[in-house]
């Protein structure tokens, strides 16, 4: 059968080799040209904290994959043809619901919980369904973000114009209601409807055929089932039928058939190496996979060993999905309390130091180093006291009474004498106590000063402390590939009077928003680009380095490892990816740098990647060698 294809150009190709595969004549006509759109901001912090993504196309597949390096996010897709693409750009949990959107809602509710968090629906810019709105009754929170737009054809392509012109079309295949309206539309703006009389109309559902009801189509089928097996299994079935002669589900059953016109001759479209070239690479194909897994089967790994053998393997469930943003507010709630906990008590107890020192000023002031008044007085007593009996009565004074008896005279010199000795001995007291207040003094001044040298040393470890946790923070973000702005901010106060810390702060700047990709993520796309690589590094101008490139573009059959000799680009791959499951980053990007000039393309876009990794570990690394540097000036 001659069949009319109207999806856009990359899945209408691959639904052409398939027809080819089973006989038919396939003719290319899309309707629609894909625009992979540029992801929103809180694209990133949606995706990490959601536990799945909901896929409702091939196309949401790849804008997906454009839109993001993690690949570990569970996938749940509509139909197997979304499951298989997804699985293609290497996202390695992914379930199908082989249906359509009413299958996907069922498979949510059956596998998800709604408390586990929220979900993620890559879609186009047109619905056919919401889920959000479907999956909202059973408690689901689901946050669309339309990654690609399917823009329609002002025009019926050339191809299809032309071969309706013809009549030389049997068959025309639908896969969505918005491609049978626009169809329906250009078909009228062109005059061809008439033309549509001997075509049946093939839909994968009886919705996507409801647009069509007023073209004068021999017959419409709809598929058994919503995917596109189910449509490749019904255009054999009319074919064998001898859908010529047939009239299934017809909408002008009850109108007499029209007059058919002469068959024009069939119409040759050549594509590439036609159908025996198709077979023969096909064969060559199949032939090297075939001998490449039996040779390598000792080496692969247990599991798929096991799976070749034929025993069932039990998927892994998916992995519950991690509320990064719960644990990074945590973490900042425990980090801002600590560090308030720490400004407090060092506030206090300065708050104590001072006015220990204010008060011991204000008694060194009420006791001056000078001559106390108490002992000045003393003093005087104690010289009066001795000159007492020297002195000689005043001129004109009345005469002194007559002299005391000599032995009334000793005892009152006796007790003259023990008083001055007991005032000697007050005054030896205060002059020792004045001591000891001065050397107190001084001695609480050295303490003081001693202390405010340890608060000071306190203050400088606290921020050292706090510089290597913000290092921390950043090296986890750095891990997951995750934004990090929220983390550098925190760097902001400790940064003030630092030259170092500002110069690494410039430096993470530039990826803060976005994050960078993770080493894992760099390790999980290596073998696509090796592929790719390779397959540029063998492709010139003959026809069998260019046979030998498609089938590398297809089939990745390479060595591995370390120990893989020689400059070529397959032993510099090798050696590349050894030292990236090595942890060594770096000497995989010099041995990517040095491949030949015609790898550039492939490489160039995992190289910027990597390079970006690069520079944000070197400053996370030289923030953590600040700190412990500042730690260890404090010891």
């Amino acid at each position: 059968m001659r069949v009319l294809i109207t999806r856009p150009e990359r899945e209408a190709t691959t639904l052409a080799t398939a027809l080819s595969q089973r006989g038919h004549a396939p003719v290319i006509a899309p309707l629609f040209h894909l625009e992979i759109l540029h992801p929103p901001a809180d694209f990133a912090a949606s995706l990490a904290a959601c536990q799945g993504v909901l896929l409702t196309s091939a196309n949401g597949a790849r804008a997906l994959a454009e839109a993001s390096e993690q690949r570990g996010r569970p996938i749940l897709a509509v139909g197997d043809t979304t499951a298989a693409t997804a699985e293609g750009l290497g996202f390695n949990a992914v379930t199908s619901a082989a249906g359509d959107g009413a299958a996907l809602v069922e498979l949510v509710r059956q596998r998800l919980d709604p408390k586990a968090g929220p979900l993620v629906h890559v879609s186009g810019v047109d619905l056919a369904l919401d889920l959000g709105e479907a999956l909202s009754r059973h408690g689901f929170d689901v946050r669309r973000f339309a990654l690609y737009d399917a823009r329609a054809e002002a025009t019926l392509p050339d191809s299809a114009r032309a071969a309706l012109q013809a009549r030389a079309l049997d068959a025309a295949t639908f896969f969505s209601p918005r491609a049978a309206s626009q169809f329906a539309k250009l078909v009228g703006e062109a005059g061809l409807a008439d033309s549509l009389r001997s075509v049946t109309a093939i839909g994968i559902s009886p919705a996507v055929l409801a647009p069509l009801g007023k073209l004068p189509f021999k017959a419409t089928v709809s598929a058994a089932r919503p995917t596109r097996q189910a449509v490749l299994d019904e255009i054999d079935r009319l074919a064998e039928a001898g859908v010529q002669g047939q009239a299934i589900m017809s909408d002008t059953a009850s109108s007499p058939p029209p007059l058919e016109p002469p068959i024009p001759p069939p119409v040759q479209v050549r594509r590439g190496l036609g159908v025996f070239g198709a077979f023969v690479i096909g064969l060559v194909t199949a032939v090297i996979v075939l001998a490449g897994a039996v040779i390598s089967l000792p080496f692969w790994p247990e599991q798929v060993r096991v799976l070749w053998r034929g025993q069932a393997v039990i998927p892994p469930a998916p992995t519950p999905a991690l509320d990064l943003q719960s644990v990074q507010a945590a973490a900042n709630a425990v980090a801002n309390a600590a560090v308030e906990t720490a400004r407090r008590d060092l506030t206090a107890r300065l708050d104590d130091l001072e006015k220990r020192l204010r008060a011991l000023s204000a008694t060194a002031t009420e006791k001056p180093t000078g001559s106390d008044p108490a002992v000045a007085e003393l003093r005087s007593r104690v010289e009066a006291l001795e000159s007492r009996p020297a002195a000689a009565p005043p001129a004109g004074t009345p005469a002194a009474p007559p002299a005391m008896p000599a032995g009334e005279a000793d005892k009152e010199i006796a007790v003259l004498r023990a008083e001055i000795t007991t005032l000697h001995t007050a005054l030896q007291a205060l002059d020792q106590s004045v001591t000891g207040q001065r050397e107190q003094t001084k001695a609480l001044g050295d303490a003081l000063g001693a202390r405010n040298a340890g608060e000071q040393k306190a203050l400088v470890a606290a921020r050292a402390s706090a510089v290597i946790g913000v290092a921390a923070r950043l090296s986890a973000a750095l891990d997951s590939g995750l934004p990090f702005a929220a983390d550098l901010t925190l760097l902001a106060p400790l940064a003030q009077g630092d030259a170092k810390l500002t110069e690494v702060a410039a430096a993470l700047q530039p990826y803060a928003q976005a994050g960078v990709p993770s080493r894992a993520a760099l390790a999980a796309s290596f073998p696509a680009v090796a592929k790719a690589a390779l397959a540029d590094d063998v492709a010139d101008d003959s026809f069998g380095e260019r046979l030998l490139g498609k089938v590398r573009s297809i089939v990745s059959l390479r060595r591995v490892g370390d120990d893989v000799p020689g400059d070529s680009a397959e032993a510099k791959l090798a050696r590349a990816e050894a030292a990236l499951d090595a942890g060594d980053l770096a000497k995989a990007v010099d041995l990517m740098k040095s491949l030949p000039p015609q790898t550039a393309k492939a490489t160039q876009a995992w190289l910027a990647r990597a390079e970006a990794h690069l520079a944000a570990k070197r400053a996370i690394d030289a923030l953590a060698a600040h700190a412990i540097s500042l730690l260890g000036a404090v010891h």
